[in-house]
């Protein structure tokens, strides 16, 4: 059955972070499916965002595909689609669990936990693409890592010198020296020692004798190098551990993120981008949440001036936008601050759109900016039973900018609204979607004023 996400007001419980409203919510930053193990990249101008994706319903980590979003402003972000399954690889029976893709010399490259066929445990991938948001394929027809029980969760790296590092593992921590091709490695795959200085001393498990968990994230500021990780035990917290080299010897630090959100895991990514840093990491935020059902979120924050990393909660997320949108450019409909109800799908010859869109439904974008004023809406459509679309100012039931009315044929087809408000300056624009009966109203493919 397919979960529409709707009432968000159960964020404000389950984030800690007293009354939430919908006009004001960026967390979880995709709401239209589960989401889960961030790995943020910054490229160029933009920031990727890779995912995981927890299948809707699931009583374990079922998870067959990842995700690619990207933003350029922090607060909107759109879908990209599903360049990468288990099935990419045909060594692979399944488990696309966490994973991690990074840029090197204009290539991509994204090392994946997947499950082997033949040894029938999780292993680590890698694929390759030209493109950021892909096609993807498999590098090597086979796996680049089957050591260890326990070969999950890989974090990929490239030091200033150009040496490239691969970190993963749970409940030990290892490491290889990539090579400058990115899908090899020589010599033997490094454990690195898990002591309590480097670590943090776990009490009461035989088993784990420091709070290292799993979900390495290596990162480097001036000249020390962070290695953040899910820790602790279950449920997870986030810690982290420094170090003047990429392989140690680590200093454990302390907590990044104390145990919260209404799932036993977490994962870190962090990133600098436009001259702030971003702890990204996942939730059971969403309706229907939890351990199997996680969504991805994204806290700003600022190091100490010693370089020390603040203990951070969950909240309603990234405040301000970078830059606004411009409402004269055709943004797609999957470029988005939040919705409610609405879902994703690809096609083809279309790409991404928004669908399953019925009868009080809506999404937010972030900081349009509509300069003096526009005269006309366009928006292209594909009609089924047919609705309107609302533009609202600045909440969902705010001032009425125009309403679209969609109806057709039941093909992709752009259609224009002239009865406009004169409306000017940045705003958030609400999309909010009319229709009569609980069927499915349309989908939406693209905006833009003139």
């Amino acid at each position: 059955m397919m979960i529409k996400f709707r009432n968000y007001i159960l964020l404000s419980g389950l984030l800690s972070i007293g009354v939430l409203t919908t006009s004001r919510a960026q967390n979880p930053v995709v709401q239209t499916i589960y989401t889960a193990d961030p790995a943020p990249m910054v490229y160029q101008d933009t920031v990727f965002l890779y995912t995981g994706h927890d299948e809707e319903g699931a009583t374990f980590f079922t998870m067959n595909d990842y995700k690619v979003y990207s933003s350029t402003d922090m607060v909107n972000w759109t879908d990209r689609g599903t360049p990468l399954s288990y099935q990419t690889f045909n060594w692979a029976k399944g488990d696309a669990w966490a994973a991690h893709c990074i840029e090197r010399d204009g290539k991509f490259y994204w090392y994946v936990t997947l499950t082997d066929k033949k040894l029938n445990r999780p292993v680590i991938g890698v694929a390759v693409s030209d493109h950021a948001t892909g096609p993807f394929k498999d590098a090597l027809g086979k796996p680049l890592v089957a050591a260890n029980q326990g070969d999950i969760d890989p974090a990929a790296f490239i030091d200033d010198d150009g040496q490239a590092y691969l970190y993963w593992g749970n409940p030990k921590l290892w490491y290889v020296k990539l090579n400058e091709d990115m899908i090899s490695y020589d010599g033997a795959v490094m454990e690195e020692p898990l002591t309590p200085e480097s670590f943090g001393k776990r009490e009461g498990d035989s088993l784990r004798s420091t709070l290292y968990e799993e979900a390495p994230w290596l990162y480097k500021r001036q000249n020390t190098y962070y290695l953040f990780y899910a820790a602790g035990g279950i449920p997870e917290y986030l810690a982290y551990s420094t170090s003047d080299s990429p392989v140690g010897p680590w200093s454990y630090q302390g907590v990044v993120m104390p145990t919260e959100g209404q799932s036993f895991t977490n994962h870190p990514g962090v990133i600098d981008f436009k001259g702030n840093s971003y702890l990204f990491y996942h939730n059971g935020a969403l309706p229907g949440g939890g351990g199997f059902a996680r969504s991805v979120a994204v806290e700003p924050f600022s190091f100490g001036e010693d370089g020390t990393v603040p203990e951070l909660k969950m909240t309603s997320g990234v405040k301000n936008a970078i830059h606004p949108v411009d409402a004269f450019r055709r943004v797609e409909a999957e470029t988005m601050a939040f919705s409610e109800g609405v879902k994703t799908e690809e096609q083809p010859k279309i790409g991404v759109f928004v669908t399953s869109i019925q009868n009080g439904d809506w999404l937010k974008v972030r900081g349009v900016d509509l300069k003096d004023g526009a005269e006309r809406f366009k928006a292209a459509v594909k009609t089924k039973a047919g609705g309107s679309i609302e533009i609202r100012m600045d909440d969902p039931s705010g001032p009425l900018l125009t309403t679209l009315k969609v109806a057709g044929d039941h093909h992709w087809q752009e259609l224009t609204a002239t009865d406009l408000q004169t409306i000017k300056g940045i705003h958030d624009l609400y999309f909010v979607f009319k229709g009569e009966g609980e069927n499915d109203l349309f989908d939406f493919d693209y905006w833009y004023f003139e």
